[in-house]
């Protein structure tokens, strides 16, 4: 091996992070990698401290530097409200230029295989800006369902997680997103995405269609009891 896409679960801003990517480079560096590419998050400190471990090593690193994915609405955390017609969640005015992982996986397959973007930081965002509520809006049309957004406190919201027995870590890291990272620190677009691609970052109303399509975000049935 002699190339590597490094994406660190469930994210570089946990507690241990650096640790673990300091381990990874002085293996990698031992066995001979020339190149890594490493999955980052916008406006975490701590996802930068440990881009600047793998930028200061001796391996050709390029690191891609995402928003929140479109996909939490589809294949992740946010799909269940979704089929079940409400969406409660804090920060309701936050601005959020929301990306595709399609975009993202383009751009890290891109950075991988060429050598124009070695050491640089490639920060790729969606084209627009847009909060939670108009979110829910684009997800309704696009599957002709009357979605609700309710915006809640951060305090209601974590509780509600743990009502539902979601995992502390787990806990612990959606109310570090909502509080560090959806402070509207990142309500800023980025073109690099065109830059690298040739062609423009794919819109929240475009995704919202294409995932319509599927039915994924058809109404929960619920279950039955005999």
């Amino acid at each position: 091996m002699d190339k590597a896409y490094v994406a660190y679960y469930p994210d570089l801003a946990v507690p241990g992070s650096k640790e673990a990517i300091t381990q990874l480079v002085k293996v990698a560096e031992r066995t001979g990698l020339k190149k890594m590419v490493i999955l980052s998050g916008r406006g975490e400190p701590e996802a930068q401290e440990c881009e600047l471990i793998a930028l200061n090593s001796n391996i050709d690193t390029v690191v891609v530097r995402v928003d929140w994915f479109m996909q939490n609405f589809s294949e992740y955390f946010f799909l269940d409200p979704i089929r079940a017609g409400v969406l409660a969640v804090p920060q309701a005015e936050t601005r959020i230029p929301f990306i595709d992982l399609d975009d993202v996986a383009d751009v890290a397959l891109k950075a991988l295989i060429e050598d124009r973007f070695t050491n640089e930081v490639l920060e790729l965002t969606g084209p627009d800006l847009i909060n939670f509520g108009e979110v829910v809006e684009e997800i309704s049309k696009a599957t002709g369902r009357d979605i609700q957004y309710i915006p809640v406190s951060i305090e209601e919201y974590t509780q509600m997680l743990r009502d539902h027995q979601v995992p502390e870590d787990f806990v612990w890291l959606i109310t570090y997103l909502f509080t560090n990272v959806l402070d509207g620190r990142n309500a800023s677009t980025t073109d690099n995405i065109e830059k690298v691609l040739g062609r423009p970052a794919k819109s929240f109303s475009t995704f919202a269609k294409e995932i319509g399509a599927t039915r994924v975000w058809d109404e929960a049935i619920p279950e039955t009891v005999e």
